[in-house]
């Protein structure tokens, strides 16, 4: 049976901008597939997308639950759209209030979103119903990018006797992605879910990148450094870590350094 990856990125190009993050996003999934191996890819549905230019449209079956964050009630949509030439499809996670500004991160003037927070427990969350509604368990969780930070803590406390999840291994991307603002002083309890102790949110406490990313890699079962230069705060984290690292395998031929990654681990 193929082994299975679930992509859970933070940008993939052409939806997005061209950067490093979001060419990962696009050609790492195509790589892995080519590999033999059975793939599913996400992303937020950011309000900078062409929808009609890049033929999105939504999945009514997946589509029409409630998440609950803070005691309020968050419809979940779900649209799909095709890399023909890839032969792959992204997922995208959406909602009114959290994704249709034209923006991603930042307004047009360079400002932080003050609600960073819950779109990021959104679409963390987001991303694992819809895999759960999909019936399809994955053998490996590769996370990038911040915005999907909490979905190792997701996978390995509140979802660890679902048997989507049970036998799931987590891997942390880490980029040159970090930003200077605190996310909310109530972050731990927007996080929080049935099967989350207070205790598990500590590391999330302070709500900088840098206790996002402790948080991840608190959950995590392996890292990967994807980019020459990272965080040097994260960099310390990475080095002190007992958990199998991947150091950046540069751009060229890294999709052999990955799927041998995923290999390695799924050997254990």
């Amino acid at each position: 049976m193929k082994k299975r990856i679930l992509f859970i990125n933070q940008g993939i190009t052409p939806y997005l901008p061209e950067n490093f993050q979001s060419k990962v996003g696009r050609y790492l999934p195509q790589g892995i597939q080519e590999k033999g191996k059975e793939i599913r890819t996400f992303m937020p549905r950011f309000g900078n997308i062409n929808e009609r230019r890049n033929q999105l449209h939504e999945v009514i079956r997946l589509s029409g639950m409630n998440l609950i964050i803070d005691d309020q009630d968050h419809p979940l949509i779900i649209k799909v759209a095709s890399i023909q030439q890839a032969r792959m499809q992204v997922y995208f996670i959406d909602n009114e209030e959290f994704f249709h500004r034209k923006s991603t991160i930042r307004d047009k003037k360079g400002v932080f979103h003050t609600d960073n927070d819950e779109r990021a427990v959104f679409y963390s969350r987001g991303v694992l119903e819809t895999v759960k509604k999909l019936g399809w368990a994955p053998d490996i969780v590769h996370v990038h990018g911040w915005m999907a930070s909490m979905v190792p803590l997701y996978i390995k406390k509140a979802l660890k006797d679902n048997p989507i999840f049970s036998d799931t291994k987590v891997i942390l991307s880490v980029y040159n992605d970090g930003f200077k603002e605190k996310l909310s002083d109530n972050l731990t309890k927007k996080i929080k879910m049935d099967g989350i102790e207070d205790s598990d949110l500590d590391v999330f406490q302070g709500g900088s990148y840098l206790d996002l990313m402790k948080g991840a890699m608190q959950y995590a079962d392996a890292v990967i450094v994807n980019c020459d230069t990272i965080d040097q705060e994260v960099q310390k984290l990475i080095d002190a870590t007992s958990l199998p690292v991947m150091a950046y395998p540069g751009e060229e031929n890294y999709v052999d350094a990955f799927d041998n990654f995923y290999n390695s681990l799924l050997e254990e």
